[in-house]
């Protein structure tokens, strides 16, 4: 399996290939660096995965072996400390309910009071908005301005025709807008 990425402002061109063998996987990556159509720059980066079944473990554990501390590594070890997705609960009527974070189209603020809103209902929030960006996924919730943060799979369509800023049109039907702030981001994550 070859996978292509492509920065547009450092030209990067990486590949990724996995070989696997039972539990066994050897991940290489090969960074090149072009400018002006020469590689300027290759570096080969592989990482031994290895996963024993023993029954005599009653939790997982995870060893890294590394020479030094390197930002791979940094990276993984975060990855690993993060926190399973939280829990969030959502106020309606005196009730309160489990929000599952796959039903949620967009958390705002508005008033001094946060809400999230899903194909059934909006719900009043008691967690700020920087809380709710810690507890839920990156890679599908984005911030979009000071006071909302949308779920990138429940996004219709952006209209880039406008200038300084994204229009986004959510699967509910509500059009949201990014402010300028969080525009670079928004394209970054879109490949635009």
């Amino acid at each position: 399996m070859n996978l292509y990425f492509y920065f547009s402002k450092k030209y990067f061109l990486t590949s990724c290939i996995l070989k696997s063998t039972s539990y066994r996987k050897f991940i290489e990556t090969i960074v090149c660096i072009i400018y002006n159509d020469t590689v300027k720059k290759k570096e080969v980066i592989i990482m031994q995965v290895e996963i024993k079944i023993d029954s005599s473990y009653n939790d997982p554990k995870i060893i890294i072996l590394t020479a030094s501390m390197t930002e791979d590594v940094s990276s993984i070890v975060k990855k690993l400390s993060e926190d399973v997705s939280q829990i969030i609960s959502g106020y309606k009527d005196e009730k309160v309910e489990i929000l599952e974070q796959t039903d949620l189209i967009r958390i705002y603020a508005n008033s001094g009071k946060v809400f999230a809103v899903t194909n059934k209902d909006e719900y009043i929030l008691r967690l700020r908005l920087y809380e709710l960006e810690k507890r839920l996924p990156s890679n599908q919730f984005i911030r979009i301005s000071n006071s909302e943060i949308i779920n990138l799979k429940k996004v219709n369509h952006f209209d880039l025709s406008f200038t300084g800023t994204i229009c986004v049109k959510l699967s509910n039907g509500i059009t949201t807008y990014v402010s300028r702030r969080y525009v670079p981001k928004l394209k970054k994550i879109l490949g635009i």
